[in-house]
């Protein structure tokens, strides 16, 4: 089978791993979750870094160090994975979803002001705003921030699939008030699970680790006067992120190559579109997504059906969160940006250790479905 995004261990994770059973420091302390934290402030230039078990989490404890809290409302993109909305519901807000706009598939700033002003007027100014970087690509920055900062409003950057890609030059999970980044298996690189929080403030940065460790009290025996989680990472899956690290720019340029290569060998077919890169916007190209134009009679499903028939994984994109059974009674701004994509599109397999044979293979696939 050839699969989505598979996870790519290629050795540089083993010194780490016999490091750690030799030092028996297996469970959520060691030395590696210390290199990993400094890697990670360093690669993305951000003081601050906490390693969690998850993205999840780190969305979470996000929200909660940025003061989230019962009544609140967080402004989420609709088009996006069900985890970059969740965490606002834990803490008990709402979420108000916004719709994509067509270059970057990302967050619309026209709805985002929108949704803020309709929020304002009716006597409640979000508290925060989560932009997503969709299959690694940046979003409207220099818009979203400007009117984030008009409103006073903190950003959350969900760069959970966006690790390598930058916009402006600026590494993308920066450039927030809390950025995450996720290293669950699927992703540019893995732990096989896992998540980074990063922060430019030191009290961020403690309150995160004091939440993800069970809030447990600096005394000599366990008190606890708040809530806490079990979000910590373990040394074992620090120790093969801190060997992922090492590969990263050449797991991104090879992604980058797989999109040049479909690109190259599936545009003159009628009916394809691909997602271009605006200047000095760089995607990781996580993963390579295709448009099917509305005429084409080849439908999403009926290609993914196909491909797996013939032993390739490919997906549909992401159902927007304003027409899921969880969460369609909320507030939603926007036309039909998200909804549109979701109905044309669909994700190729995108793994890092695919071979050009493979490539060939999934192209061949895709031109015999497309002509029939």
């Amino acid at each position: 089978m050839i699969y989505l995004s598979a996870p790519h261990l290629t050795g540089e994770e083993q010194p780490y791993l016999q490091q750690v059973f030799e030092s028996n420091w297996i469970t959520s302390a060691g030395h590696c979750i210390d290199l990993l934290e400094q890697r990670f402030q360093e690669k993305l230039s951000v003081p601050y870094a906490v390693a969690l078990n998850s993205g999840t989490s780190a969305i979470h404890l996000g929200l909660k160090g940025l003061g989230i809290g019962a009544g609140d409302t967080v402004i989420s993109p609709t088009f996006t994975f069900v985890a970059s909305a969740n965490p606002i519901v834990y803490q008990q807000a709402t979420p108000i979803f916004v719709d994509s706009e067509p270059l970057t598939w990302n967050l619309d700033p026209v709805y985002l002001e929108e949704a803020i002003k309709t929020s304002i007027k009716k006597g409640k100014k979000p508290k925060a705003i989560v932009v997503v970087y969709l299959y690694g690509q940046p979003a409207q920055m220099e818009r979203i921030q400007a009117i984030a900062e008009h409103y006073d409003i903190p950003i959350l950057e969900d760069a959970a699939e966006a690790l390598g890609s930058s916009w402006q030059q600026q590494k993308l999970g920066g450039l927030g008030d809390v950025g995450v980044i996720s290293l669950n298996g699927n992703k540019i690189i893995t732990a096989s699970g896992g998540g980074i929080l990063l922060t430019k403030e030191e009290a961020i940065a403690q309150k995160v680790k004091f939440w993800a460790t069970q809030a447990r009290e600096p005394v000599p025996y366990y008190q606890h006067t708040t809530i806490g989680y079990n979000y910590s990472m373990s040394n074992v899956l620090a120790a093969i992120a801190c060997g992922q690290m090492e590969v990263l720019e050449d797991r991104v340029t090879k992604r980058r190559s797989i999109f040049q290569y479909y690109q190259k060998h599936l545009k003159e077919i009628a009916g394809i579109h691909f997602w271009e890169e605006p200047t000095g916007y760089f995607s990781n190209r996580w993963l390579s997504c295709i448009l099917l134009s509305k005429d084409i009679k080849c439908k999403p499903e009926q290609l993914i059906q196909s491909l797996w028939e013939a032993g390739i994984e490919a997906r549909r994109l992401w159902k927007p969160m304003h027409l899921q059974p969880l969460y369609n009674a909320y507030p939603y701004f926007g036309e039909q940006v998200a909804e549109d994509l979701f109905e044309r599109g669909l994700c190729l397999p995108s793994s890092s250790s695919l071979t050009e044979a493979q490539l060939d293979y999934i192209i061949e696939q895709i031109r015999t479905n497309i002509k029939k």
